[in-house]
């Protein structure tokens, strides 16, 4: 059975797409390459989505994806597909339950999915877990500021994205992402310092 959030995912999967390739054009497709470009052996992604990050794979990826929301899964496949990714494997699954045994893989990928994680600190945990010690967790994720004017924007951003596919603006993902035991190794800011991208090892 679907959470909350996966099913609002789920409605709005035809249309997600559509309504962010200004967005994707502008400024998200040379980050999603430098985020894809440092996975490498077995790839967990998770929070796959509709598989935005999928061109950017070679196509030998040893590459699994997967996401709550099977409306998501459902373009995400139909893409690996036009693509011709060789190894991809897409689940059904909920990144704060993962059903991987321990230590299953060398790089995870995780790009705009802990501001949406109804519990983010289960799903680092998760990620930590399924993680090989000495693997490499590569982050892309919007968070608070340090700056309390952006974080008034993002606060009234806050008020309607919650509501709407319960995504937080306001989320400390950097601090949540140590707290599960992480060492960063790097942290980028790409967007003042709301959009990151972190590197963090699992030691």
């Amino acid at each position: 059975m679907q959470n909350p959030t996966a099913k609002k995912y789920s409605r709005i999967a035809k249309l997600y797409d559509f309504f962010q390739w200004p967005l994707e054009v502008l400024s998200l497709n040379h980050l999603r390459d430098q985020v894809i470009s440092q996975a490498q052996d077995k790839i967990l992604e998770v929070g796959i989505g509709t598989g935005k990050n999928l061109p950017f794979y070679p196509l030998c990826a040893d590459l699994t994806g997967i996401d709550f929301s099977s409306g998501m899964l459902n373009i995400a496949r139909r893409k690996m597909g036009e693509i011709g990714l060789q190894q991809c494997e897409l689940i059904e699954m909920d990144i704060e339950k993962m059903s991987f045994p321990d230590e299953s893989f060398d790089t995870i990928v995780s790009t705009f999915v802990f501001c949406t994680v109804p519990n983010p600190d289960k799903g680092l945990n998760e990620l930590y877990r399924v993680l090989k010690p000495g693997g490499k967790a590569v982050f892309l994720e919007h968070m608070k500021s340090s700056s309390k004017w952006l974080n008034a924007f993002l606060w009234m951003m806050d008020k309607i994205t919650t509501q709407l596919l319960g995504t937080s603006m306001l989320r400390e993902t950097q601090k949540e992402i140590e707290k599960a035991g992480f060492t960063i190794i790097s942290s980028e800011n790409k967007v003042f310092d709301i959009l990151r991208l972190i590197v963090a090892i699992k030691s």
